[in-house]
């Protein structure tokens, strides 16, 4: 089965596994763990900040950060198509207490004057800004990245009010790939960054924050208080250093898949798609035709032996990854063409 319902499908590598076997481990909650503490120290050199913070999933890693950034009662700014907004339930308001203002952008960007709009003066009647979100790549955009550029834009007009910014960095490494720059120089205007091993990097779980020491080590009480301390982490951070060390130089391989599949659908009727969105690994298009919906493509994918899933009635998104191959891209153009041409 070729699976493009996520790059979170990805299974270890038995590299992975035997780094699990043998991990040197001891009590994480305790600063014990030596992978760990290795972990955290690559990822923070990588990300050129201070410090890092291991955690179960990029959903508690926002929302540590939040925690970690903001008081309850305070807003922050995000996209209006945000990761945090449409798929981490709502924690954002649950936990953290924020009030979300919103932004729309093309490709997930915002605009630095709108930001700046949105960041208002003290006032008794209105919430004060607690933190500014970016996220890149940016998941509902289609994979899009935010530029160097772009960030410091925005990390600008908000750290001159006084304002952290935090980026959601699931992909933050297809981003760095796809725009052939080192990932720590799109983090360093930010006050903080969260990644993702489970997704494009293949390990079977965990996420990063990387901060300055003071914020991680607010970022370590909040991870407490959602009960995401953990005993012997080690045999989470094994794989992600094996990741790390292995997977980083071939992100590039499965950018180029997404971009062999989107060109195929590009040309096919009924299919509309945003070529410009397609610069990392995912793949976002609808399907406009009288003889079959997005849900019913699916349904046909599978007697090829296509996994996929429609997010509406017209729309569907693709996602590759390391368990694809060049063959298996090349299987899935075929069977869309078979399908719609």
């Amino acid at each position: 089965m070729i699976d493009l319902r996520s790059d979170v499908k990805t299974l270890p590598t038995e590299l992975m596994r035997q780094s699990i076997f043998e991990a040197e481990l001891g009590d994480d909650m305790a600063g014990e763990d030596p992978t760990v503490k290795a972990l955290e120290t690559k990822a923070a050199e990588l990300m050129g900040m201070e410090a890092a913070l291991l955690v179960t999933s990029g959903v508690q890693g926002n929302l540590v950060s939040m925690l970690a950034h903001t008081q309850p009662g305070q807003k922050i700014i995000l996209h209006d198509q945000a990761h945090i907004l449409h798929y981490e339930r709502a924690g954002l308001a649950r936990v953290a207490g924020l009030l979300a203002h919103l932004l729309p952008g093309p490709y997930g960007t915002l605009d630095p004057a709108a930001v700046e709009e949105a960041i208002w003066p003290p006032d008794l009647h209105r919430a004060a800004t607690g933190l500014v979100a970016l996220e890149n790549t940016h998941n509902r955009a289609g994979g899009t990245c935010l530029s160097v550029e772009q960030t410091e834009a925005i990390c600008a007009v908000a750290h001159q009010h006084g304002v952290p910014v935090h980026i959601d960095g699931a992909r933050i490494f297809n981003a760095a790939v796809a725009l052939g720059v080192e990932a720590r120089k799109l983090a360093a205007p930010a006050d903080s960054i969260m990644f993702c091993f489970s997704k494009s990097l293949g390990a079977p779980i965990g996420s990063m924050v990387c901060g300055n020491t003071d914020f991680i080590q607010r970022a370590r009480e909040a991870r407490k208080l959602l009960g995401g301390a953990m005993r012997q982490a080690g045999i989470i951070a094994a794989p992600a250093l094996v990741a790390l060390e292995h997977e980083l130089p071939r992100l590039a391989e499965d950018h180029e898949k997404a971009r062999r599949i989107a060109t195929t659908l590009s040309r096919l009727p009924g299919v509309q798609i945003d070529m410009a969105t397609v610069q990392t690994n995912i793949i976002i298009f609808e399907l406009h035709r009288e003889d079959m919906t997005a849900p019913e493509l699916c349904q046909r994918l599978a007697d090829y032996d296509i996994n996929a899933i429609p997010q509406s009635d017209v729309r569907i998104r693709f996602v590759t990854h390391r368990d694809i191959s060049i063959e298996d891209t090349e299987r899935v153009c075929a069977a869309l063409s078979e399908v719609l041409a």
